[in-house]
């Protein structure tokens, strides 16, 4: 029987993962392919660590030209993570005539076009399954089974760690620190968590999300985020009684000639079925003229999770390789349509906003008066508590504003000798 030989770059929780489908699922993926799948190379600068899993001495290795150079390694599936060097060793791996499968969104984000145009220069494809949603079939979905679709909007719950902190602070009523120590724990967020807090992880994936959909290789400079560390218990609560859950959302829609990119907490209707997505996992929901709106859903995390798309993009390597196609992946058909992306100030949204206010006569009127000025309309407020000598809050939901106009509004009301903090203003999506 054929032997498909393979080079695996990085040695950690993912690349673990990997090995051990290869080693479980051998003999399925052997009748499936009709070829054995010969794991010769793991590359990993760190081979003194103990994983749960256990190679032979031959097959490790610190020197990364003993993947590339290898002729007989057919393909190379780079798990090491970020930009550098993992670009250069794609980019060698593409040069050397080899097959490159990766789950690396940063990277594809970052840097995809000069990846792909290289892989197409070389008549070798890119797959990369693994890069959003881990487990969740989202690449292929897109890609093939809505080939004939064009795409309105797209709402994503794209980062397993931000949406297991803040379930974790709605469940068990913690705040941001203690949920986000409890991720930690837990192995569901790095030591160095702010990739994922902060929404750079979650706008990784959307650009690569928006290039399958609308064709448009965007900037990471020209889309809005923010991140979900600022979001207290407080909220969580509030947005609750509102009838709302918080959810770090990554929204991409067409709105006529432009198209509106932005990773922000939101608040969802607690009867949507994104609000029902809880601890790691993540939810992508898609609007197409021909099928209409559908939900894809799974685990966002985890080592099993994500070795499954790997070893399905592997799979399909290994069938182009051996029928010597050339498909490319990546490719998506721009929509001409779009002329442009909309400014995050030129947005238009409902909100949810926190005061924490003296309690004193005249404080809600002073609100509302600078509101006025800037054409914003309160659709409900509501005074918490009362407690003369602390500040408390007051919350609003207000009707659909341009965000430029809002964010005029707050810097004047925060100016208010009774505003004790900095207002807190979170959108709200009615998907």
């Amino acid at each position: 029987m054929k032997k498909i030989y393979l080079g695996l770059l990085g040695f950690g929780n993912v690349g673990s993962g990997v090995i051990k489908v290869l080693k479980t699922r051998g003999a399925l993926l052997r009748k499936k392919l009709g070829c054995d799948l010969v794991l010769k190379k793991v590359f990993d600068k760190d081979l003194r660590s103990k994983r749960e899993i256990s190679l032979p001495r031959e097959k490790l290795t610190s020197d990364i030209n003993q993947v590339l150079n290898d002729p007989s390694i057919d393909i190379v599936i780079e798990l090491i993570g970020g930009l550098h060097p993992a670009k250069e060793y794609v980019m060698q791996a593409l040069n050397k005539g080899k097959y490159v499968v990766t789950a690396n969104k940063a990277l594809l984000a970052e840097q995809g076009k000069e990846i792909f145009d290289l892989a197409k220069q070389h008549g070798k494809t890119i797959y990369f399954e693994a890069s959003v949603g881990a487990g969740i079939p989202i690449i292929k979905s897109l890609r093939e089974g809505l080939a004939a679709d064009r795409f309105r909007r797209i709402f994503g719950i794209l980062n397993g760690t931000s949406n297991f902190i803040l379930s974790a602070m709605s469940e068990s009523q913690v705040d941001f620190s203690q949920a986000l120590a409890q991720a930690q724990k837990n192995g569901f967020a790095e030591r160095n968590a702010s990739l994922d807090i902060r929404g750079i992880d979650s706008l990784h994936k959307l650009i690569i999300l928006v290039y399958l959909c609308f064709g448009k290789l965007v900037n990471l400079n020209d889309v809005f985020v923010d991140g979900i560390e600022h979001i207290s218990l407080l909220d969580i609560i509030y947005a609750r009684e509102l009838g709302y859950q918080i959810k770090l959302l990554a929204i991409a829609q067409k709105e006529g000639f432009e198209l509106e990119l932005r990773v922000h907490p939101t608040l969802i209707p607690q009867g949507h079925l994104l609000a029902q997505v809880r601890g790691i996992n993540n939810a992508i929901y898609v609007s197409a003229d021909l099928v209409g709106d559908l939900l894809f859903f799974g685990p966002g995390a985890g080592k099993v999770a994500a070795a499954s798309a790997v070893v399905s993009d592997l799979q399909d390597a290994v069938l182009d390789l051996q029928s010597g196609l050339f498909r490319r992946k990546f490719t998506a058909i721009e929509d001409k349509s779009i002329k442009r992306l909309r400014s995050i100030d030129q947005t238009y949204c409902r909100y949810y906003i926190r005061f924490m206010v003296i309690d004193k006569p005249g404080v809600l009127a002073a609100i509302s008066g600078v509101l006025a000025k800037f054409d914003i309309s309160i659709a409900s407020v509501t005074q918490k508590e009362r407690k003369r000598s602390k500040a408390v809050p007051i919350v609003m939901i207000i009707h659909e504003v341009k965000e430029k106009n809002l964010r005029q509004a707050l810097i004047k009301i925060e100016s208010l000798k009774v505003i004790k903090e900095s207002p807190v203003a979170i959108r709200i999506e009615q998907i």
